[in-house]
Protein backbone atom coordinates (compact mmCIF):
# COMPACT_ATOMS: atom_id res chain seq x y z
CA UNK A 1 0.00 0.00 0.00
CA UNK A 2 1.15 3.62 -0.61
CA UNK A 3 1.78 6.08 2.40
CA UNK A 4 2.65 9.99 1.99
CA UNK A 5 4.74 10.81 4.60
CA UNK A 6 4.09 14.98 5.21
CA UNK A 7 7.30 16.54 6.73
CA UNK A 8 6.02 19.45 8.58
CA UNK A 9 8.25 22.57 10.20
CA UNK A 10 8.33 25.64 11.71
CA UNK A 11 9.50 27.09 8.84
CA UNK A 12 11.10 30.21 10.32
CA UNK A 13 13.35 27.79 11.71
CA UNK A 14 14.33 26.01 8.65
CA UNK A 15 14.63 29.34 7.14
CA UNK A 16 17.68 30.37 9.85
CA UNK A 17 19.36 27.41 9.48
CA UNK A 18 23.12 28.12 8.13
CA UNK A 19 23.71 26.99 4.56
CA UNK A 20 26.54 24.40 6.11
CA UNK A 21 23.61 23.23 8.32
CA UNK A 22 20.60 22.53 5.76
CA UNK A 23 23.64 20.79 4.04
CA UNK A 24 23.87 18.67 6.69
CA UNK A 25 21.17 17.59 7.16
CA UNK A 26 20.00 16.72 3.51
CA UNK A 27 23.28 14.68 3.97
CA UNK A 28 21.23 12.67 6.29
CA UNK A 29 18.37 12.85 4.75
CA UNK A 30 19.23 11.71 1.40
CA UNK A 31 20.85 8.81 2.81
CA UNK A 32 17.63 7.30 4.15
CA UNK A 33 16.12 8.39 0.56
CA UNK A 34 19.05 6.15 -1.27
CA UNK A 35 18.03 3.06 1.26
CA UNK A 36 14.45 3.26 0.32
CA UNK A 37 15.27 3.92 -3.45
CA UNK A 38 17.45 0.79 -3.30
CA UNK A 39 14.75 -1.25 -1.71
CA UNK A 40 11.96 -0.14 -4.20
CA UNK A 41 10.23 1.50 -1.66
CA UNK A 42 10.49 5.17 -2.34
CA UNK A 43 8.22 7.03 -4.72
CA UNK A 44 7.89 10.92 -5.22
CA UNK A 45 9.60 12.88 -2.88
CA UNK A 46 9.86 16.77 -2.52
CA UNK A 47 10.96 19.57 -0.53
CA UNK A 48 8.29 22.81 -1.18
CA UNK A 49 9.62 26.20 -1.50
CA UNK A 50 8.70 28.67 1.34
CA UNK A 51 4.66 29.31 2.00
CA UNK A 52 5.38 32.68 0.99
CA UNK A 53 5.61 31.98 -2.17
CA UNK A 54 2.35 29.80 -2.52
CA UNK A 55 -0.92 30.72 -3.57
CA UNK A 56 -3.85 29.34 -2.81
CA UNK A 57 -7.63 28.13 -5.21
CA UNK A 58 -10.21 28.56 -2.86
CA UNK A 59 -14.15 29.10 -3.56
CA UNK A 60 -17.09 28.37 -6.09
CA UNK A 61 -16.60 28.04 -9.94
CA UNK A 62 -13.34 29.07 -11.30
CA UNK A 63 -12.50 29.62 -7.84
CA UNK A 64 -10.48 32.91 -6.50
CA UNK A 65 -6.41 32.98 -5.89
CA UNK A 66 -5.10 34.38 -3.23
CA UNK A 67 -2.00 34.68 -1.35
CA UNK A 68 -0.50 32.37 0.21
CA UNK A 69 -1.73 29.16 2.95
CA UNK A 70 -3.24 30.80 6.25
CA UNK A 71 -3.22 27.97 8.06
CA UNK A 72 -3.30 28.46 11.91
CA UNK A 73 -0.48 26.34 12.71
CA UNK A 74 3.36 26.50 14.01
CA UNK A 75 4.48 24.13 11.56
CA UNK A 76 4.04 24.37 7.68
CA UNK A 77 4.15 21.25 5.65
CA UNK A 78 7.64 21.49 3.89
CA UNK A 79 8.04 18.73 2.22
CA UNK A 80 6.71 15.05 0.77
CA UNK A 81 7.54 11.28 0.60
CA UNK A 82 5.05 9.07 -1.25
CA UNK A 83 5.85 5.45 -0.03
CA UNK A 84 5.29 1.53 -0.79
CA UNK A 85 5.08 -0.12 2.37
CA UNK A 86 3.63 -3.27 3.36
CA UNK A 87 1.54 -1.86 6.65
CA UNK A 88 1.30 1.29 8.42
CA UNK A 89 3.81 0.06 10.84
CA UNK A 90 6.30 0.10 8.31
CA UNK A 91 5.81 3.39 7.05
CA UNK A 92 5.51 4.65 10.88
CA UNK A 93 8.93 3.26 11.42
CA UNK A 94 10.32 4.70 8.17
CA UNK A 95 9.25 8.54 10.00
CA UNK A 96 10.88 7.66 12.78
CA UNK A 97 13.89 7.06 10.37
CA UNK A 98 13.54 10.25 9.11
CA UNK A 99 12.43 11.93 12.86
CA UNK A 100 16.22 11.04 13.68
CA UNK A 101 17.71 12.73 11.84
CA UNK A 102 15.35 15.42 11.46
CA UNK A 103 14.20 15.43 15.15
CA UNK A 104 12.49 19.12 15.43
CA UNK A 105 10.51 18.04 12.31
CA UNK A 106 6.41 16.46 12.84
CA UNK A 107 5.80 13.83 10.24
CA UNK A 108 2.10 13.09 9.62
CA UNK A 109 1.28 9.54 8.41
CA UNK A 110 -1.48 9.01 5.83
CA UNK A 111 -2.69 6.03 3.36
CA UNK A 112 -3.18 6.73 -0.39
CA UNK A 113 -6.00 6.07 -2.03
CA UNK A 114 -5.41 6.59 -5.05
CA UNK A 115 -2.12 6.95 -6.58
CA UNK A 116 -1.47 8.53 -10.34
CA UNK A 117 2.42 8.73 -10.82
CA UNK A 118 2.01 10.73 -14.24
CA UNK A 119 4.65 11.35 -16.56
CA UNK A 120 8.37 12.15 -15.32
CA UNK A 121 8.90 15.76 -14.52
CA UNK A 122 11.64 17.46 -16.43
CA UNK A 123 12.20 20.62 -15.78
CA UNK A 124 13.52 23.20 -18.48
CA UNK A 125 15.19 25.52 -16.07
CA UNK A 126 18.52 25.38 -15.17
Amino acid sequence: MFYAILAYHVEQTVQSWTPEEDAALMVDLLEINDRLTRAGKLGPAARLGETAKAVTLRGPGDGMVIDGPFAETKEQLLGLYVLDCADQDEAIATARDLKRVNPSAVYEIRPIMLYLPGAPLVTGQG
